[in-house]
């Protein structure tokens, strides 16, 4: 019996756990996926947490659920990824395998950045997690005017856009309140412009938080969070005061990759942008927000990925060489306030352009343009997330991006 193993339950490690599942036969494959809780989280939806637009609870499931049958699901927290014994080790117990396929993820490091743990809990704050996102609820609900900093610490982080998307939505929450003019809102960033290298996307963007009276603060990397100054600190020696920090910390991959000497230094796995196999060990692909892949670290690229990993695993299992298909492929909706929404589509090579998708013409959504109907597809995304893209279901838009419907001005 030969064996796969899986490591991480998220969105990349379930769906290819499941594709795989039903192209190879069960008397001759064992699939094994192993993580440290049974709780999978709607990661979209925590950016909503903190205006009242959903709850934690509605948010997370059973990764069990999820995971089809035949495949075994194993909870217990990992030790050490012995490659060389071609083995995985958990607290509980070992698991050899043939082929390995890493979704171990990232998660926030807070006390990565200097001064921030002063804070953290007390001004400053965060929406990438369950807990950090319903804690920033309440304050959010009675904070009552101020200066309101958004920050991200330092590249790269999970979901590029999600900081914009939540300065938007305070600026649309703090307007209902009736108090937006007692709310001084501003985004800090390390990107040059606010955005990734995305010309056309960040003028878009720039104009909208413009119209918002929202202030960018760009080319900022963190270097201090100064309790008793409330501010913030980039290298270059900028500062930013806050009365309310949310912020986005340092994000790392997981410590068994560190430990197990799977990193590059970076705390992630190196890893070919284009078959998404491990650069330096030939039993073993890597999803999601593990790899070192210069794309976004979101729900829609490992979607994407887990195609591309199911069909080269496929092709080397049939003693093929794995094809160099994958080409940085993420499709993302930036909330702009409750009701609207625009969308982007890009790869490593093209930027988010104007135009329809995903059908040339119909639609029926727009690219780079603020729509209800967009804002649709975002909430609409949170049926597809859970009832094909985790079961593993195919899917009509190709993981690839395709140019079909795009073009180069909104006119």
């Amino acid at each position: 019996m030969k064996k796969i193993v899986i490591v991480g339950a998220g969105t990349g490690g379930t769906a290819v756990a499941n594709k795989l599942r039903k192209a190879l036969p069960r008397d001759e494959w064992a699939i094994t996926v192993i993580d440290r809780d049974d709780n999978h989280v709607y990661q979209p939806g925590l950016l909503f947490v903190p205006f009242g637009l959903c709850s934690v609870n509605s948010i997370i499931k059973s990764r069990k659920r999820y995971i089809s049958g035949g495949i075994d699901f194993i909870i217990d927290p990992l030790k050490r990824i012995n490659y060389e014994k071609n083995r995985v080790e958990t607290e509980g117990g070992t698991f050899d395998y043939d082929w390995l396929i890493i979704g171990t993820g990232c998660r926030l490091a807070p006390e990565e950045n200097e001064g921030l743990m002063d804070e953290w809990g007390e001004n400053a704050f965060s929406f990438y997690t369950p807990e950090t996102a319903a804690r920033l609820s309440n304050v959010i609900a009675n904070f009552s005017g101020g200066k309101l900093v958004m920050s991200v610490a330092a590249l790269p982080f999970k979901c590029p856009v999600a900081p914009i998307e939540f300065i938007f939505l305070a600026d649309w929450y703090f307007r209902q309140k009736g108090i937006r003019d007692k709310v001084e809102l501003t985004l800090s960033t390390p990107f040059i412009q606010c955005m990734p290298n995305w010309p056309k996307g960040r003028l878009v963007m720039q104009e909208a938080a413009r119209s918002k009276n929202i202030t960018l603060v760009t080319d900022f990397v963190l270097s201090e969070v100064s309790r008793e100054g409330k501010y913030i600190k980039s290298f270059k020696g900028e500062q930013v005061e806050y009365d309310l920090l949310v912020i986005v910390p340092t994000n790392v991959g997981d410590d068994v990759i560190v430990e197990s000497g799977l990193d590059d230094g970076s705390t992630y796995v190196p890893t070919d942008k284009h078959t998404l196999k491990a650069l330096n060990h030939k039993n073993i692909y890597v999803i999601g927000d593990a790899t070192n892949i210069p794309t976004s670290k979101a729900g829609s690229v490992a979607h994407y990925e887990a195609e591309i990993i199911t069909d080269n695993l496929l092709r080397e299992i049939s003693g093929k060489e794995p094809e160099p298909a994958y080409d940085g492929h993420s499709t993302c909706f930036i909330v702009s306030e409750k009701g609207k929404s625009f969308l982007v589509d890009f790869n490593y090579e093209t930027q988010p352009l104007f135009g329809k998708f995903p059908l040339p013409l119909i639609g029926p959504f727009d690219l780079l343009k603020e729509t209800r109907i967009n804002w649709g597809g975002k909430l609409g995304f949170e049926w597809l997330y859970w009832n094909i893209m985790l079961p593993g279901k195919k899917m009509l838009l190709p993981p690839t991006l395709t140019m079909a419907g795009k073009k180069e001005s909104p006119f």
